[in-house]
Parts: structure tokens; sequence; C-alpha cells
């Protein structure tokens, strides 16, 4: 019978005795309880990351704000592809100090150059405000670049792990139609891509998995608080075409996210777009904030990435030649 990792069972059963205990005791969730609660997650189980040869921050100006970035370029003398990371967390959890360690290595197994932007959160501010910070990243961020004299390749990738998966797979919708904006490959890790919950993994691994059903709709309302058509927000049920970018999807099997990331996949390949799976059978949403525990499954999801991306490259530089 298929069955969790073993790696996870006793840190899960842990996790949800505490969880339990805090229902018993009058828990109320909160975005200060949720920020806490991922970012002691990362904390504990991801150790810091590698050391990358110049980090520092820029603001990229956009519509309405003007988000604060940090980039990560592993060789600033060299001209390097540039990854836009965009963290998960629900879009009320995580932050560019809580994804150091996950943005040190993505630059280290790349080789690009990662810019991780501090998008606004809800529910201080709900959608559209962290689509518009990343949309004007995304058409910004050579300029940050610029601004600070670092050497580039004017090849952008998106990268986002659950929420900011969500994000990135809008930003490469919206871009199809964006002249001014050209996305040369996407990478989603365990996205949430359906804001109307309505796949049947939602239910079917919504209790028990780090990540609860529970607890995504709260997120949810969160987000959305002026009756947004969820559905029309969502990724999965976005219009897709042949120029969307060559997608990498990160799944777990017990992640309830899980089926809408296997029914995006279904959707791009049927409009001839370019895609990968890579999918862990036995791991939970939010793995790679664990690395402690599954290290050799994380390892192996960086070292996907970075052969993914440098097969876009080259697939790249062979329609330009």
């Amino acid at each position: 019978m298929h069955a969790v990792s073993p790696k996870l069972t006793d840190w899960l059963f842990q996790l949800n005795q505490l969880v339990r205990r805090l229902q018993e005791s009058g828990y109320k969730p909160t975005a200060i309880g949720a920020r806490e609660a991922l970012a002691n997650v990362t904390r504990t189980l991801v150790s810091p990351g590698p050391d990358i040869a110049w980090v520092n921050d820029e603001i990229v100006h956009g519509r309405d704000y003007s988000v604060p970035v940090r980039i990560y370029h592993p060789a600033p003398d060299e001209a390097r592809p540039v990854l836009l990371f965009l963290h998960g967390g629900g879009h009320t959890a995580g932050s560019v100090s809580v994804y150091d360690p996950i943005s040190r290595r993505l630059a280290a197994a790349t080789g690009h150059v990662v810019v991780v932007p501090e998008y606004r959160l809800a529910p201080e501010n709900p959608y559209p405000a962290a689509l518009h910070d990343v949309y004007a990243v995304a058409r910004g961020v050579f300029a940050a670049l610029e601004a600070r004299g670092l050497p580039y390749v004017r090849q952008l990738a998106l990268a986002g792990d659950s929420a900011g998966g969500a994000l990135a797979a809008t930003v490469s919708a919206r871009a199809q139609h964006d002249t001014a904006l050209q996305i040369a490959a996407q990478v989603l890790i365990y996205p949430s891509l359906d804001y109307s919950m309505s796949l049947p993994s939602i239910t079917e691994n919504g209790e028990g998995y780090f990540l609860n059903s529970d607890r995504i709709a709260w997120y949810f309302d969160n987000y959305f608080q002026r009756g947004e058509d969820r559905m029309a927000a969502s990724p999965l049920h976005m219009t897709v075409t042949p120029r969307m970018p060559a997608t990498l999807v990160v799944s777990a099997g017990f992640d309830p996210l899980r089926d809408e990331a296997l029914r995006y996949l279904d959707k791009l390949q049927a409009a001839g777009v370019v895609c990968e799976h890579l999918h862990f059978a036995d791991l939970v949403h939010a793995f790679l904030n664990m690395e402690q525990l599954v290290a050799e499954e994380c390892g192996q999801t960086y070292r996907h990435i970075a052969a993914f991306l440098t097969r876009q490259q080259a697939a790249q530089a062979v329609s330009l030649s």
C-alpha cells in the first residue's frame, strides 16, 4: 500500500499531536502564527545555504509599490541567466529572509542570478497586490541588475513553490500576451494552481500531511477579500497557448495540491508546451522546507531544476542560431 516516506512519519506524528493540542487549547489561525510556523519549520530543518559570491538588496519600482528584492549572483564577474524565485507561504507567510537558504541553494545549483522579491502578503495586502509586485519585478529585473552594475544574460526564468508557484504560473500566463516580457522557462514546485479547491487530492490528503485543507481555505480567504472569481484567478483554469514557457513541475504524492499540478501538466502538454515532471510519490507539501528529513530528495530536486534550466538554455540558443 502506498505510504508516506518513513523519513517523515515521526515528524508528522509529532506535528499533528502539537496541532491537536493547540486546537484543544483554543488556538485561532492568524497571520502572525502562520508566519512564525513556516519560519520555525524552515529554520529548524534547513541548514544555512551555501556561500554565494554576491548577495545584496535592490528596489524594483512597480505601478503602485516599490518592491524590495534580494539578488544572489554566484559569479558577479560573469554574465549569467536570471531566475526569478517566488517564495511560498499561502500568500500570507514566507519572506526573503525565511527562504534565504533555499534561494542560495537555487543559485548554487543552477548558476543563475537568483532574484527574490519581498512581495506583499495578505491579509494586509490582499489579491492582486502580490501579483502586481511579482509582475513588476519580472518586467523590471534586468534594469535592477543594471542599476547594480551586475552582468547578466538577458534570459529570464521563473520558479516558485506553493503559492509562489501560483504567482509564477500566473505571470507566465499573462506574459503570453505581453511582448515586453519573455519567459524562457518556469519551474513550479508543488504549486497552488486551483483556488477553487475542487480536485480529489484536496480531500484525500487534506489532513495529517503538514498542509491541511482547512488551512488552505483559510489562506485563500485571507487572499481573496473582495469577492473575486477564484476560478478565473487560478492558473489551472487560465487559457494556455504554445507561447507558454517550457515548464518543470515538481509534485508530491501526499500533497493536497497534487492533482492540480498533474492537471496543469496535462493542459500544457495538450497545448504543445514542452513539459517535464519530477514526482515524489511518498513526500508531502513543502518538503524543501524539511530538508534535514529528506535531504536526498531535496538534492535531487535542485539537480533536476538545474538540468532542466540548462536544457532550456541550450534549446533557446539553438532556436536563435
